[in-house]
């Protein structure tokens, strides 16, 4: 049975059980929310092992084949030029439409979180290197240490045969172990989608969001059936796109009912092998990176919901200067949501209020009960661009394998 097929099924039954299961009782949306962590943590158990390993041995080969600059080069250009569509369809698509207004929160502002960019950098190269691999959230610093692992294993290749042994044979170990979490997921897919419905369903009685949902819905339509598979033509010259998006249902699923970029590394590094036939030293390099910072999704979000905010507070409208600034911070802010894989909607929307100022620093506040569903959304988008962008890549660099499409997985 295809692994998309397993997933599915175990959404069907966890919404059906939120159906089910009563409303507004402590002890089961206890007993569900701890399920639900508990299938999280599964899921996210093994990628930072191997990312590790996977990135060490990836760098080895790209720097020993001298492909790591074309290679660089490439996948910088792709994240930043799927963030910048994301954020322009996001700006776009929200002046085009003018949404319902929203009634004005008299919720008073709590804790808000920030972006801390000196903490982030500190973060990346702690007082000991190994101390990177204990953060099972911020990825970036593990994957700088495999880097630096790998690079210097190429550097001297015949002194480091001893350790690159090692590292070939643990990233196979880690991607059977994925391979294994990856499958056992989609059990756990019963109790996410079930813990996500039950938060979902008193947002949609009240129906005040739906129209921002519907404008994102029809948002990540354009996106994954009509703009990524032109890209995949005009770049690409494939002559059969949608494989792509076939090949990234699973993912866009879990990263749905997540809303957790780190799980869907997991699942993304396996459907990119497997399924798409894309090279190890290309998928351990470039999928790290989009899952630290392509987040053109999020910024999409963030900016459609920031706009709905300034157009729910006052009916001015909205000069050139403010539309150019929009876009620009919410795509600059979308490169520094590494350290937030859950949430970076969020993060991003309450940091971009605070910077407009003007007395929309809590304009937050107005979309904070919709956040499950907006992250959810924004999950949805970054994944699918990762796994697009990564093909790109992968063709790019002639790292791919092509896979008849009754063999994917």
């Amino acid at each position: 049975m295809k692994v998309w097929i397993k997933y599915l099924i175990g959404l069907v039954l966890g919404l059906l059980a939120a159906v089910i299961l009563p409303l507004n009782i402590p002890s089961v949306d206890s007993a569900v929310s701890t399920l639900s962590e508990i299938a999280i943590r599964f899921g996210r158990y093994a990628v930072i092992p191997l990312l590790f390993f996977g990135t060490a041995m990836s760098m080895f080969n790209l720097r020993s084949k001298k492909h790591i600059l074309k290679t660089s080069l490439w996948t910088a250009g792709t994240i930043v030029g799927s963030t910048l569509i994301l954020v322009a369809l996001g700006l776009l698509s929200i002046l085009l439409v003018s949404l319902p207004r929203i009634p004005i929160s008299v919720e008073k502002i709590s804790e808000v979180p920030q972006i801390d960019i000196k903490q982030m950098i500190l973060n990346v190269f702690p007082f000991s290197g190994f101390d990177s691999l204990k953060d099972g959230v911020y990825l970036l610093p593990a994957f700088v240490l495999a880097a630096f692992a790998g690079g210097a294993c190429a550097s001297d290749p015949n002194d480091s045969k001893p350790i690159l042994s090692v590292f070939d044979s643990a990233m196979k170990l880690c991607q059977t172990m994925s391979a294994f979490f990856v499958e056992w997921l989609s059990v756990g897919m019963i109790a996410i989608s079930c813990y996500w419905m039950l938060q979902a369903r008193t947002i949609f009685d009240s129906q005040t969001f739906l129209p921002i949902f519907l404008m994102l819905l029809v948002d990540f339509v354009i996106v994954a059936g009509l703009i990524y598979p032109l890209i995949l033509r005009l770049l690409c010259k494939d002559l059969r796109p949608y494989h792509v998006l076939y090949a990234s249902l699973c993912s866009i699923i879990t990263g749905f009912f997540t809303g957790d970029s780190n799980i869907s590394l997991l699942t993304n590094t396996r459907h990119c092998k497997e399924s798409l036939g894309i090279h190890d030293e290309t998928n351990n390099f470039t999928l790290p990176l989009f899952s630290i910072f392509a987040r053109g999704g999020t910024a999409l979000v963030t900016t459609i919901c920031f706009v709905t905010i300034l157009r729910s507070y006052s009916s001015l409208g909205f000069t050139f200067f403010d539309v150019i600034w929009i876009f620009a911070v919410s795509f600059i802010t979308s490169f520094a949501l590494g350290s937030f894989p859950v949430g970076g909607t969020f993060v991003s929307l309450t940091v971009i209020c605070a910077m407009y100022g003007r007395g929309f620093e809590a304009g937050y506040l107005l979309l904070r009960p919709a956040m499950p569903i907006l992250c959810s959304f924004a999950c949805a988008f970054d994944v699918l661009s990762s796994i697009t962008g990564n093909y790109i890549v992968a063709v790019k660099t002639k790292k791919i394998d092509k896979i008849e499409l009754k063999h994917y997985i």
